[in-house]
């Protein structure tokens, strides 16, 4: 995991909603869970991927640092990538992983 990352993943830690939160290796890196849903993974460049649903796109797009998430040639519909500008202050990322925990706790356990 890079510097970056890692960093990232500290203080998503430090402002997760609940103690049901675990974390998974993924995409090379490691992403936050809950009931085997994922939640956010900090990006190896220090940008957040979240997970916001079909239904919240439009709305998640319109924010500042906001972008659709790729991977290879494929788009992850049901996520955003936010950039690390955009989540700087404390403030910022809560409002994101806040944004996740709504949505995710609306999906079946896994």
């Amino acid at each position: 995991m890079s510097m970056a990352s890692e960093e990232l993943a500290n203080r998503i830690r430090d402002l997760l909603p609940n103690a049901a939160i675990r974390e998974q290796k993924m995409f090379g890196g490691i992403a936050f869970m809950l009931e085997g849903n994922m939640l956010v993974g900090p990006m190896k460049d220090g940008s957040l991927l979240v997970r916001v649903g079909k239904e919240g796109m439009d709305k998640a797009l319109a924010l500042p640092g906001a972008g659709i998430m790729t991977m290879g040639s494929k788009t992850m519909t049901g996520f955003v990538v936010v950039s690390g500008d955009a989540i700087e202050e404390d403030f910022a990322l809560g409002e994101w992983i806040d944004r996740a925990h709504a949505f995710v706790k609306s999906l079946p356990p896994k």
